[in-house]
């Protein structure tokens, strides 16, 4: 049996990062002197006295926001090949937190809340709950500006939970106290991408709600951070946990649906109320939140309770359509392509009906085109339109191929469309035609609503993000899923906004109008 002693000396240094920031040359260190008979299966002794350390600090007795752990380079190598710790374990960035939920699987696992929105309260909130006592998680905290929403928040959390959860003013006080280990992020569209920035950075798992970004300057920085920090990340894109489309996925790389020749989306409703809150805007004051943190990297401008209330339909604090309904069905394609974002959109639009002083429109149609990166005679195109003035077609994801249709509202593959005998043997071709199939048992139905509640697709998304936290590893949606919708988004809202062609910059990760890079 190895011992201890053989594998590495330990030296736990106080502050890590904060020295490294300030240059503080008073730190304390804590020496780790072990008996040499001490054991190590499976990195118990270490996590032994990490886990001390991280009761310590968690009771106020050590002053510090981060223990980090240094190992002696000439132990390095022997440790790594004697444990099962991987080199991501060893940064310096993971959090006590972390190592917790390594040291024992069943440890509850405490989850803050960063902003209480509609969308949170309604749908995720009730997906969490369906399943926290099954994966021990619990809220502890939620976070948010507005005093009324932090209020409410802390209200409905603690009776749902059964003890009190603490409210924060905003989230540099929910990290600075250091009680959760995850966090679900339901805020302003544009600042989705500036708080999962946040929250790796202080270490923390996330469920992120979509649009992951809304400009590619924030949706690089977000991914950077991501990987550079190791967290489990979720965007909330739920279509990536339907058993409907984990079929769909199988049965086109499994090449039963042939090449894809086309793509058919829609989503239509008639609902001038979608994403208005007239009467929280009349009664909302400037002194009930704080407007200069609400802007984050936004530019200046003085307040107006309907960009922050009513946000979707205000650029540039949300692309409106794009980020919002497109960036679910956008993300199918490249999720059963491998394709990681489209070669060029042209994009046209308008406000033709709800004259309500938005600036989003209320009516659009994009055409994509899709195919290998370094290969343009091959590829297809998908076509996306939405209006919220007329519902006729509801929400539609049709996928074609010469043989028929992938249909996702039936959840049917049929030959629809497909090459028949007729028109194939005047070519001297032989027909081309799929057999019917369902892609699924269960009823999964496409929800539009608002509120979607605690909807299959949204449950199942949740646990998957929760099963990941425990397993570590990657979640349906990672974060590259939410980085390629992004770039969707912003070359469709580059295309409605300036009337331009727009392509990719695949060296500098940048959108393209008429050659220009597009930010505002």
């Amino acid at each position: 049996m190895q011992t201890f002693a053989e594998i590495a000396e330990f030296t736990f240094s106080v502050d890590f990062f904060v020295i490294n920031l300030f240059g503080n040359s008073d730190s304390k260190c804590i020496k780790i002197v072990m008996h040499p008979n001490f054991p190590v299966q499976s990195l118990t002794g270490y996590f032994f006295w990490y886990s001390i350390l991280a009761t310590l600090k968690n009771l106020n007795l050590i002053n510090t926001k981060l223990i980090t752990m240094d190992i002696k380079e000439n132990s390095r190598r022997e440790f790594m090949k004697k444990t099962a710790l991987g080199a991501g374990a060893l940064s310096l960035g993971m959090t006590a937190g972390s190592y917790g939920r390594i040291l024992g699987a069943n440890d509850r696992v405490n989850v803050g809340v960063v902003g209480y929105s509609g969308r949170f309260s309604g749908s995720l909130r009730k997906a969490f709950l369906k399943h926290k006592d099954a994966m021990n998680f619990d809220f502890v905290g939620v976070s948010d500006i507005w005093n009324k929403r932090r209020a409410q928040g802390q209200a409905m959390l603690s009776q749902d939970v059964g003890h009190k959860v603490k409210a924060y003013r905003n989230n540099e006080e929910l990290y600075e106290d250091n009680k959760i280990d995850a966090v679900i992020i339901s805020t302003a569209d544009f600042q989705h991408a500036l708080h999962t920035v946040e929250a790796a950075e202080a270490g923390k798992d996330v469920y992120v709600e979509k649009p992951f970004a809304e400009t590619m300057e924030d949706n690089r920085k977000a991914k950077a951070a991501v990987k550079k920090a190791g967290i489990i990340l979720q965007v909330g894109s739920q279509r990536r946990s339907g058993k409907n489309y984990h079929a769909a996925k199988k049965f086109i790389d499994e090449g039963k649906f042939g090449e894809i020749v086309m793509v058919e989306m829609t989503w239509n409703v008639n609902q001038p109320g979608r994403w208005r809150r007239p009467e929280e805007v009349s009664e909302i004051k400037e002194s009930d939140t704080d407007w200069k943190r609400y802007l984050m990297n936004r530019p200046y401008e003085a307040w107006d309770p309907r960009k922050y209330l009513e946000y979707r339909l205000f650029w540039p604090y949300s692309s409106g359509i794009p980020g919002q309904w497109m960036a679910h069905q956008i993300d199918t394609v490249h999720w059963f392509t491998d394709l990681p974002h489209p070669r060029s959109v042209a994009a046209n639009g308008g406000i033709y009906l709800w004259k309500d002083g938005r600036k989003n429109f209320d009516t659009m149609t994009a055409v994509f085109d899709y195919g290998p990166l370094n290969d343009k005679s091959k590829g297809f195109q998908v076509v996306y339109s939405s209006r919220f003035t007329n519902s006729a077609g509801g929400t539609k994801e049709i996928y074609y191929s010469n043989s028929g249709e992938l249909n996702l509202k039936t959840n049917m593959v049929t030959p629809n469309g497909g090459l028949t005998d007729k028109y194939a043997s005047r070519m001297g071709m032989k027909p081309n035609l799929l057999e019917e199939y369902k892609l699924t048992d269960s009823d999964v139905k496409v929800v539009t609503s608002a509120n979607t509640g605690a909807d299959n697709t949204t449950s199942m998304h949740m646990l998957n993000w929760m099963e990941s936290i425990r397993s570590r590893k990657q979640a349906n949606a990672p974060v590259e899923a939410g980085y390629n919708h992004s770039i969707a988004n912003i070359m469709t809202t580059a295309a409605l906004r300036t009337g331009e062609f727009v392509t990719f910059d695949e060296k500098n990760q940048e959108v393209l109008a008429g050659g220009k890079v597009f930010k505002y």
